[in-house]
């Protein structure tokens, strides 16, 4: 398949494939090119692209991404190898999930003391009052 069609089949962009072509995320046995020079891309491409797409939805980084791909197809690591990296993932996003949830809740604070502004200034001063004094958020 073109790269418009792997593009559109995957909700990518051709920079994007291009890009991945170049770090080494795509090779031979995912993209040939035909005498016209054109780049042509098998369907073990878009099931590469899904694994990618599927490593960057948990956080990856490209060097970890090069890194799982690279040990997905070679078995260079053990299998608690693989288990200690997925528990190191998993803290990782529990700690920015932390942090998400801290600047939720910084923001639903502002919100409310915003809106009380407008309906019931008095008890918006309170809550400063009491934000101030390190009662809350």
């Amino acid at each position: 398949m073109k790269i418009q069609e792997l593009a559109d089949k995957m909700g990518l962009t051709i920079h994007t494939i291009r890009f991945y072509e170049k770090e080494g995320l795509l090779d031979e046995r995912h993209v040939r090119r035909e005498s016209n020079n054109y780049r042509n891309y098998s369907e073990e491409a878009v099931q590469r692209l899904k694994l990618v797409k599927k490593f960057q939805s948990i956080g990856c980084s490209l060097a970890e991404l090069k890194e799982a791909l690279q040990d997905h197809e070679s078995n260079a690591h053990t299998n608690q190898q693989i288990i200690d990296w997925i528990r190191s993932k998993k803290r990782e996003i529990e700690r920015k999930k932390e942090e998400y949830d801290q600047m939720l809740n910084t923001l639903n604070w502002m919100l409310e003391y915003r809106t009380l502004l407008m309906t019931n200034p008095q008890q918006a001063q309170e809550m400063m009052k009491s934000w101030q004094a390190g009662s809350s958020v």
